[in-house]
């Protein structure tokens, strides 16, 4: 796993299933399992009945923000720097 051994619990403890192609059946419960074989730690999956919508609903609410135009990625500037600019301006 390629995440920081501090927070590697809270991630496996908080997996979030959102958009439409987590509604297929079983899912859930399938991932579970299967993070669960890969690790010692407790694994548990959220799987909310509007996960269909989550991730519309987060966007909107982002975009809704004040400063949402200060974290905006324009083409020119994504071309200019590449990825690093995602983390210059939003982290």
């Amino acid at each position: 796993m390629k995440c920081d051994v501090d927070i590697r619990r809270d991630i496996l403890e908080n997996v979030l299933l959102s958009g439409g192609n987590t509604l297929f059946p079983g899912i859930a419960g399938r991932l579970q399992n299967e993070l669960q074989d890969m690790c010692s730690s407790r694994v548990r999956v959220w799987a909310p009945a509007e996960r269909r919508y989550a991730v519309w609903l987060g966007g909107s609410i982002l975009g809704s923000l004040s400063t949402f135009k200060e974290i905006c990625i324009t083409k020119s500037e994504y071309e200019d720097y590449g990825p690093k600019i995602v983390h210059r301006k939003c982290f």
